[in-house]
């Protein structure tokens, strides 16, 4: 756990280098700048791939000719890839280092996001989206392991950091892409190719760290206590953290995804539609800045979980019952509830011993997490065309936060997973 006096201060750099298996790297071979200002940037890159499409789903929809249940996959894409590609995260990482994954990773995240707005056709589409968040998925999967390797003694503070910035970036997406499709010609084109700028300058940071690792650090060679596989598939700290990771994630996507249209078809504008998004969104930045350090203090995360669903579930209710009538207050409650995805990565860091072991148990259960949350965005849509109302996906999503506030009792207790494998 950490101390008030770890959150004040950084970290002095070590001594002797500190070799970490998923990087390659030594915690002096790249200066902490580096490491700082790379991590922000990075995390803001990682939601305006998916966050930008929310408030310009009726405009895609019609440009593209797509109906309710291939709108709903184009909201189950993210997960489908990021559960593909996350997995690889660390075995890359291991062989090229944690720079040169991270450069290519963001690399694909600005050819994907640029090349999306000439699509065609919905397979086009879905194809580039694949592309960025093939990138999208590696820098999910690493995070948690560059705050374990770099900042071990601040892991809540830093995990704030990213938190912050990677809510920001969201909200950015979310508020922003509906005025710059307007001032862009009034097409929803260029408001989604905008966000492959940032992405670009996102890489620079991590070019500076992989040739000042080139000039001055070697290759470290993986120990070889490190190098033991964990066979997390028998520990239930981790499939608890697995599943509370896909059902969180089912509840963003699908709030990124969708609520912008249960907004409109409220009779809200898109432009409004767009900010109440970005409120549901921005709200990570703040609270998911300070809710790390305060769950790492926690011997149980759980109780915190718990309190998070109770707003998700205030937020539902609202939305079924007057989601015009109460909109702002019902994003607030989402925007809360959402905040969860902070934590639960806070607890991914917390539930293993050594970066090695945060790293597997990162890919774990992001992938796994995400091939849970699959289906949802794609059923919610589907209930939705079918019902011609928001009653039932609105139920379905009740269901789910109400297993989510269960398994994440289990998911927060105070143990590693080493210990159960």
């Amino acid at each position: 756990m950490e101390s008030t006096k770890d959150d004040r201060t950084l970290p002095s750099r070590p001594t002797e280098p500190a070799p970490h298996p998923a990087s390659g790297l030594t915690v002096r071979a790249v200066a902490p700048w580096f490491v700082v200002v790379g991590l922000a940037l990075a995390a803001f890159n990682l939601r305006p791939a998916l966050a930008s499409i929310g408030p310009l789903l009726p405009e895609i929809r019609d440009g593209l000719h797509m109906n309710g249940a291939v709108a709903g996959l184009l909201t189950s894409v993210p997960a489908l890839c990021f559960a593909v590609f996350g997995n690889a995260a660390p075995r890359l990482a291991r062989r090229h280092g944690l720079p040169a994954v991270l450069v290519a990773g963001l690399a694909a995240v600005a050819a994907g996001l640029a090349l999306r707005p000439f699509a065609g056709s919905t397979t086009v589409f879905l194809v580039t989206s694949a592309l960025a968040l093939a990138g999208v998925a590696v820098g999910n999967v690493l995070m948690p392991v560059l705050v374990k390797e770099y900042f071990p003694d601040r892991l809540g503070a830093m995990t704030g950091l990213y938190s912050m910035a990677l809510s920001l970036g969201a909200a950015c997406a979310a508020g922003l892409s509906v005025p710059l499709a307007r001032a862009l010609g009034d097409d929803w084109r260029p408001g989604l190719g905008f966000w492959a700028i940032p992405a670009l300058v996102a890489v620079l940071p991590w070019l500076a760290a992989l040739r000042h690792r080139r000039a001055r650090a070697t290759r470290i060679p993986t120990p070889r206590q490190e190098a033991v596989p964990l066979r997390l598939a028998r520990s239930g700290t981790a499939w608890s953290l697995a599943i509370l990771f896909g059902l969180q994630a089912t509840a963003a996507y699908v709030t990124l995804g969708w609520a912008p249209q249960i907004y409109q078809d409220a009779g809200i504008s898109a432009g409004t539609a767009g900010l109440l998004a970005a409120v549901i969104i921005g709200l990570g930045a703040p609270i998911g800045f300070a809710l790390p350090p305060f769950a790492a203090r926690l011997r149980h995360q759980g109780p915190l979980v718990a309190v998070l669903g109770v707003f998700g579930l205030v937020g539902y209710v609202g939305l079924w019952l007057a989601p015009g009538g109460g909109a702002w207050l019902w994003a607030i409650c989402l925007g809360l509830t959402n905040c969860t995805f902070p934590v639960v990565l806070t607890m991914i860091g917390l539930r293993a011993r050594t970066p090695h072991g945060v790293a597997r148990l990162s890919a774990f259960a992001q992938s796994i997490g995400y091939l849970i949350s699959v289906p949802g965005p794609l059923l919610v849509g589907t209930l939705n065309e079918a019902t011609g109302a928001w009653h039932a996906p609105l139920a379905l999503m009740v269901v789910l936060l109400l297993a989510q506030i269960a398994v994440g009792f289990r998911a927060g207790r105070d143990r590693c997973v080493e210990d159960e494998v």
